[in-house]
């Protein structure tokens, strides 16, 4: 056969690969699968790996994927490309669906304001208030993201009037070279402002907080994604850099504790909050918390009843946000959600009589105008976005964002992916999202007959409570009265309890859910 054609080999190399690929599992004890089923079982590993790509272009409805759904997916890449985002047909949502929320309109709709859509953020104490707008790019690291994606992102902000939070690993060279307005967040691992030993520095804080491009301090006490969870980026990925953005050498281990070395106790962490207006020179100062055990919020309130300290601002972030690789069981099962979360903390604002001096922020899978609605009808003043920009600025839902090799160059540090994002052109979807999202926002708020989206009230939000019932969420949801935690007798389900368990001295519970209970009921019986 050879001496008739020299191609007959090629035959004979395949069969022989094949046979020592069989050979090798029938002989190798990692994997059942190939030990059955040696060189076929190879094609069980490989559809597994291609699972996602296979599901999201061949198969995946328009109300599929996960977290987000192709057809809100589509919403943000049309809006980010400047297409028009319309349904042709009608929903495809299944509006009888227990999970189903709307809004309703109004038989006499607003004219289509031009309203600027922003939010003074800034209490009595802070001497530069900050006029925010009502949308926003949430939290993401410089290290999760790349240079080219944070560049696009912050580039994107100055050029649509909005502010980039900059995640916890603090300002980067890409933030600067952007810009636009940033929100400093500062995590455990105090990034920008982080002595040797992995202690809060002052001084660097104060030099760093000079720049006229950081308008607001936020304080990461914990996040939607992984809450209550510190971590690790190993050395190997700590590049110049990265290491340059943060304050830590390079190469070495960076750690961020799962709590704060800065303070330790309600009272401290308000102390805290005054130590870096002074230093900021005023600037707004608040913190962002994903809500676990409600008496731990409810001391960081009864502290700031005792003291007169308040922040300029807490954001409120859902169980359900997050952007980070985060352990299983944390990305599901721990954390409140925000609709839950964000309704417990204007409820403790309003119930002690504070709710006029602090903004709340809110983030959590929010991407649409109805998503903002939703959450300014909950006690929201203006909201943020981590998923949403992301997608503008070109994320697929590859879901590879812990591997490295984000295909579209968004979530990775490898060089040559991120050539892959072309800034220029990912800047201007960003802004093209932003206000095309706020438009909507407009028409939205003008439809229901309102002038502007703090108007939305909890009436005007709709809920199925179970198969039958449909309820405005005003009647759905608990809503306390203002001042009503401060009587000196109260029973309000959810809340008295845990306000009796809260103490402002310590964020552990100063009695127990049964001793809280018999103290407000001094005379029932237990048995």
């Amino acid at each position: 056969m050879f001496a008739v054609s020299v191609h007959f080999f090629w035959p004979f190399l395949v069969f022989g690969v094949l046979s020592l690929i069989g050979f090798r599992d029938t002989r190798q004890t990692r994997h059942a699968v190939l030990r059955n089923y040696p060189v076929a079982g190879h094609f069980r590993f490989l559809f597994e790996a291609i699972r996602p790509e296979l599901r999201q272009y061949f198969f995946e409805s328009n109300q599929d994927g996960r977290p987000f759904s192709r057809e809100r997916r589509s919403m943000v890449y049309d809006r980010a490309k400047n297409i028009e985002d319309v349904l042709p047909f009608g929903t495809e949502l299944d509006v009888y669906d227990t999970s189903h929320g709307w809004v309703n309109h109004s038989i006499c709709p607003k004219p289509h304001g031009q309203d600027d859509m922003r939010v003074t953020i800034g209490g009595p104490d802070c001497k530069h208030p900050y006029s925010a707008s009502l949308y926003n790019i949430s939290a993401m690291s410089f290290g999760s993201l790349s240079g080219n994606a944070i560049l696009a992102l912050n580039k994107g902000a100055k050029a649509g009037n909005f502010y980039h939070d900059t995640g916890e690993g603090s300002v980067s060279r890409y933030h600067r070279q952007g810009g636009g307005d940033l929100v400093w967040e500062l995590g455990s691992g105090y990034f920008g402002c982080r002595a040797e030993d992995g202690t809060f520095d002052a001084e660097k804080f104060r030099e760093q907080a000079a720049n006229p491009q950081i308008k607001m301090i936020e304080i990461k006490m914990s996040q939607g994604a992984k809450p209550g969870h510190g971590g690790v980026l190993p050395g190997p990925k700590v590049t110049e850099e990265i290491a340059e953005a943060r304050g830590v050498p390079v190469g070495k281990d960076c750690i961020s504790p799962a709590s704060h070395s800065a303070f330790s106790t309600p009272l401290e962490l308000l102390d805290f909050i005054v130590k870096l207006r002074e230093l900021s020179g005023g600037k707004p100062v608040g913190f962002k918390l994903c809500i676990g055990h409600r008496w731990e919020f409810m001391a960081i309130v009864k502290a700031m009843l005792q003291t007169g300290i308040k922040p300029d601002f807490i954001v409120v972030d859902g169980a359900e946000g997050g952007t980070g690789a985060a352990p299983v069981e944390f990305a599901n099962r721990l954390g409140t959600p925000l609709r839950q979360g964000l309704t417990f903390v204007h409820n403790c604002l309003v119930g002690t009589g504070l709710r006029q001096d602090i903004r709340i922020g809110a983030s959590g899978k929010l991407i649409s105008a109805f998503d903002i609605a939703g959450a300014m009808a909950l006690g929201a003043d203006w909201v943020n976005s981590a998923r949403g920009f992301m997608f503008a600025v070109g994320c697929i839902q590859s879901q590879s964002c812990h591997t490295n090799k984000c295909p579209t160059g968004v979530a990775t540090q490898d060089p040559s992916r991120q050539k892959a994002l072309v800034v220029p052109d990912k800047a201007t979807r960003v802004t093209n999202f932003h206000n095309n999202t706020i438009k909507a926002l407009r028409d939205f708020s003008a439809a229901a007959g309102l002038n502007h989206p703090s108007e939305f009230k909890p009436e005007h939000f709709y809920l199925h409570e179970g198969l039958r019932e449909v309820m405005p969420a005003s009647a759905a949801l608990t809503w306390l009265k203002k001042g009503a935690l401060l009587d000196p007798v109260h029973e309000l389900p959810g809340y008295s309890t845990y306000w009796a368990m809260a103490t402002a001295e310590s964020f552990e519970a100063s009695k127990s859910v049964e001793a809280a209970k018999t103290l407000m009921h001094p005379h029932r019986r237990h048995h």
